[in-house]
């Protein structure tokens, strides 16, 4: 308890505001770590998510490759592309690892919101005369569009989260207070750090959370209101016969 208490005393104390290590220029770093690597995550895998899930071709070869990035130990893979690419560029290592981490997760959102589409409201589309190209525009991005947030949505945590290594390779962000902490073992800092990065995580969560709620179709909507409220109906009508 004391340990905590020492780590609040810390985040506000009136020395976290000053110089260039004050706390909201270490979560700016955090936090443009973390939106520049989401958003290459989702111009790279976005598009090759909604030719898998248009075409249904290559998803044996993406889930492979997806659980083969999420395997690599990110401070491994940060260590090799630091030293491959010198100290100059470690910035673009760092972008370089969390990018191999947000992709598997943004590339899954994306095919499973294509092929979660009614394969019968597809063929509508085409029985209406629309293109390949329109059907997928129209009709599988816009309903699949909550599935491939919440993939941006599990991305987003886990780079967060994986953006304290940024520190490791003479980088800012949070990770800065706990790797100068740890040599010298001051808890009350790397707690005090770690509850910073809890905070932003749970704020992207609820970020997102709210995005695919915004995203879901009003149609999509109404069908699953109409669902839930037709299934205590349902088992009235499965109840009642056997009381007879």
């Amino acid at each position: 308890m004391n340990l905590f208490l020492d780590a609040i005393a810390w985040l506000f104390s009136p020395e976290r505001l000053e110089g260039a290590n004050a706390l909201p220029v270490r979560i700016g770093e955090h936090l443009y770590y973390t939106f520049v690597s989401l958003l290459v995550s989702a111009v790279i895998a976005s598009p090759l998510g909604y030719y898998i899930g248009h075409t249904r071709k290559g998803r044996e070869v993406a889930v492979a490759l997806s659980g083969a990035a999420r395997a690599l130990p990110s401070l491994g893979l940060l260590t090799v592309m630091a030293l491959l690419l010198g100290p100059a560029r470690a910035d673009v290592a760092a972008i370089i690892v969390f990018v191999v981490l947000g992709v598997p997760s943004v590339l899954a959102g994306a095919y499973a919101g294509v092929q979660s589409v009614d394969p019968k409201t597809v063929d509508a589309a085409r029985a209406m005369g629309m293109t390949e190209w329109q059907i997928l525009m129209k009709v599988e991005i816009p309903i699949g569009l909550p599935l491939l947030i919440g993939g941006l949505r599990s991305a987003a945590l886990q780079i967060v989260a994986t953006a304290t290594l940024a520190a490791y390779v003479g980088l800012g962000g949070l990770g800065i207070y706990i790797f100068t902490a740890i040599p010298l073992r001051q808890y009350d800092v790397m707690l005090g750090a770690a509850l910073v990065i809890v905070a932003l995580a749970l704020l992207l969560d609820a970020l997102f959370a709210v995005l695919e709620r915004l995203a879901t179709p009003r149609g999509v909507l109404a069908a699953k209101h109409r669902n839930i409220s037709a299934r205590p109906n349902r088992a009235r009508e499965t109840v009642e016969p056997s009381r007879a």
